[in-house]
């Protein structure tokens, strides 16, 4: 592994699947790791990590089961449960850290889903947590999380319409990957997201991309999505029920980990239900070890790649206190 912040690529096996893995810094330092969102990659990364690197630490970012160049298992969305995700990880932490405690950072979606849920099983993996974008949701023994937002939002709205296998696929198909790609990225819409039924807009339509993006960055996604397909992300949808299912046990668990949140104002997220929660007191009390909400203005979804220099400073001032 080279030590002076370039990124290098290796395959582990982990929990049944090969996870391809990129990462930086040298061994033997402190570990990061770093987890993306959909529809994202290990290169969601590709800014902190020399950062990370040239900060003593080293850099540990895998494609997630079902996306990139890692495997995506043919059981159908049963295998991208909480459940199985966290296995992955757990499996990687020991194989990158020799059983030492992991500094976990980790992005929007379902990057930081999965590291809430990592936090509520095997806390005693997890030194410290920076959350980017999605607030810990507590479980709610009452409701599905899926037929919640569909009563929020209606059939349209986006986690809605990913339920059914296949339909969404055929969308993006239609549309191409790259426009698919550039319609993500460039979302800035203080609210929810909707891709309705009767189309999300015209194959045709142009799309500029941000600045924080440049035209390489779009046609690595694009290559890798259109080598990988979106099914293995989209699955990770089509779990989220099933994961309600299997986690009653832990209805009520607190986060007993250090954590920093961080979001956007323009983030759909914490223009939905996020806001409310965060400011009224409702994630300090499931997080009761919360250091620290930043709140970035004029930021959008994709926080760590719109203000890069910003998330690597915010990033490495909180977990040097644990180092």
């Amino acid at each position: 592994m080279a030590s002076d912040g370039v990124i290098t690529h290796r395959n582990v096996d982990v929990n049944g699947v090969r996870l391809h893995v990129a990462e930086a810094g040298p061994a033997g330092t402190p570990v990061v790791l770093l987890l993306h969102g959909f529809p994202e990659l290990w290169y969601t990364w590709r800014h902190q990590m020399p950062e990370l690197a040239a900060a003593g630490y080293r850099a540990v970012a895998p494609d997630m089961r079902g996306y990139g160049d890692s495997d995506a298992p043919s059981g159908g969305p049963d295998q991208y449960t909480a459940l199985h995700v966290d296995g992955d990880l757990v499996a990687l932490i020991d194989s990158v850290s020799q059983k030492q405690q992991f500094i976990l950072v980790v992005t929007h979606e379902w990057g930081a889903l999965i590291a809430w849920s990592l936090c509520l099983f095997r806390p005693d993996k997890v030194k410290a947590l920076v959350a980017l974008s999605v607030a810990f949701n507590p479980r709610n023994p009452a409701v599905k999380p899926v037929d919640a937002f569909r009563a929020l939002y209606g059939d349209d709205y986006y986690v809605c319409r990913f339920q059914e296998p296949g339909a969404v696929e055929a969308e993006f198909r239609r549309l191409g990957t790259e426009l698919v790609l550039r319609k993500f990225f460039a979302y800035r819409t203080p609210g929810p997201l909707f891709i309705p039924k009767s189309g999300w807009g015209s194959p045709y339509e142009e799309v500029l991309l941000p600045s924080w993006i440049t035209e390489e960055d779009i046609k690595y996604y694009t290559t890798q999505f259109h080598k990988s397909g979106f099914t293995g992300g989209l699955n990770y949808y089509h779990a989220l029920n099933k994961t309600w299912d299997l986690t009653s046990p832990w209805t009520g668990a607190e986060i007993k980990v250090p954590t920093k949140f961080i979001v956007g104002d323009l983030d759909l997220t914490y223009n939905t239900a996020g806001a409310q929660f965060i400011n009224k007191g409702g994630f300090k009390k499931f997080v009761p070890l919360l250091d620290d909400v930043v709140i970035m203005k004029d930021v959008a979804h994709f926080i760590n790649e719109e203000k890069p220099k910003e998330i690597s400073a915010h990033i490495i001032s909180f977990i040097n206190k644990f180092n």
